[in-house]
């Protein structure tokens, strides 16, 4: 499947047993391909077999004109270096990760003196607390919308905050409890934050122990105006509950499946973070045709969770999949040296976990 123009058994024949990255070129001396090795010279020559069984595959050996290598320290900076190439020239023949907005966050102000919850995307390096990834705009605003609510904490901006004479209509509605305006004290408001805090790690069953204790103290103070809004917000949450828990998924855990389906490919990947499923989102990666879902897995999930700078991906403990990794430990050591703690990527899995999984897979079918 090779022309005069590139002789691969001269060219083998010079090849390092080393870690690296390789480039293919074609004639309009353009980067068709980026690819990683453990062993540049075994992963090379084995596009060079005689039957190839796949047609992507032997389509682009029969362009190369030549092949560029990177030498690498370590095995892990070859997959580093990879996912920054793919990203930089974009080959034809690579699966291309669709570019898209850095994940929103919901941001509390915890340095302020009446802190205040916000959307927020970007470099999570200012101060205050960052809780997701959430996987759209519209679940941050789900999300804020419930605390407002259930705690009425503000979320105006503090140039806003800080030239109020009298409440405004979110007081009137009974979303914020106005600090702004003096109307409740700096105490019990840091304890409202508190419970949202709480609420926001998945910690609502601590929240509902405390306002159950408030209740009966109200109660029993014959205070049945605060007794009932306690109770209001104890079931409000027990909803919550309920729609969100999963069940044997405590922690926090990415569930992703790649499918293939009439040369279209399909990753989804839904976001469990403190035993919650915070809701999923869909990727349709370019140049999927003549490839398999385990292959679209495997391209993805570098350039998935690789990215640089404020960008960067948040990294769960735990990484379910629906294709077995060929190069899974590979990936595990790469994600657990950025992320700073033991990152698991799983295939083999039982239990709850599965149903997890094979209900990701059929979101994917679907899509």
């Amino acid at each position: 499947m090779t022309t005069a123009a590139f002789d691969p058994k001269e060219f083998l024949s010079t090849l390092t047993s080393r870690p690296g990255v390789y480039r293919m070129v074609d004639e309009g001396e353009k980067v068709i391909y980026v690819g990683k090795a453990r062993n540049l010279k075994k992963r090379l020559a084995s596009y060079f077999r005689k039957n190839i069984p796949s047609p992507k595959t032997r389509s682009m050996v029969a362009q190369i004109r030549r092949i560029e290598i990177t030498i690498t320290h370590t095995e892990n900076e070859a997959l580093i270096l990879e996912n920054n190439l793919i990203k930089e020239l974009k080959p034809r023949y690579n699966i291309l990760l669709r570019d898209d907005k850095s994940y929103p966050y919901i941001h509390l102000s915890t340095h302020h003196r009446y802190p205040r919850v916000s959307s927020y995307r970007g470099a999570r390096s200012g101060q205050g607390r960052y809780f997701g990834p959430y996987p759209s705009a519209g679940a941050v605003r789900e999300t804020l919308n419930l605390m407002q609510k259930l705690f009425q904490v503000r979320q105006c901006e503090d140039s806003f905050f800080g030239n109020r004479s009298r409440p405004c209509l979110q007081y009137q509605i009974k979303r914020c409890s106005a600090p702004c305006t003096g109307l409740i004290s700096e105490q019990c408001y840091r304890e409202d934050v508190r419970h949202a805090e709480l609420f926001l790690e998945g910690k609502s069953g601590t929240v509902i122990d405390e306002l159950v204790e408030r209740m009966k103290t109200a109660s029993q103070a014959l205070e049945f105006e605060l007794a009932a809004r306690y109770r209001d917000q104890i079931g409000s949450l027990r909803r919550i509950q309920e729609r969100q828990y999963v069940s044997g998924a405590g922690g926090d855990l990415d569930v992703i499946a790649a499918v293939v389906k009439n040369g279209v490919g399909c990753v989804q990947v839904f976001f469990i973070r403190d035993g919650r499923n915070l809701g999923n989102k869909s990727w349709f990666p370019r140049h999927t045709d003549n490839s398999d879902a385990a292959e679209l897995l495997a391209a993805f999930l570098p350039q998935y969770y690789l990215s640089g700078g404020s960008r960067c991906r948040e990294i769960p403990a735990d990484i379910l999949l629906n294709q077995p990794l060929e190069e899974g430990e590979w990936l595990a050591g790469v994600l657990t040296a950025q992320a700073g703690h033991k990152v698991n990527i799983r295939n083999r899995l039982r239990g709850e976990r599965i149903r997890w999984v094979q209900l990701a897979e059929a979101n994917a079918a679907a899509a």
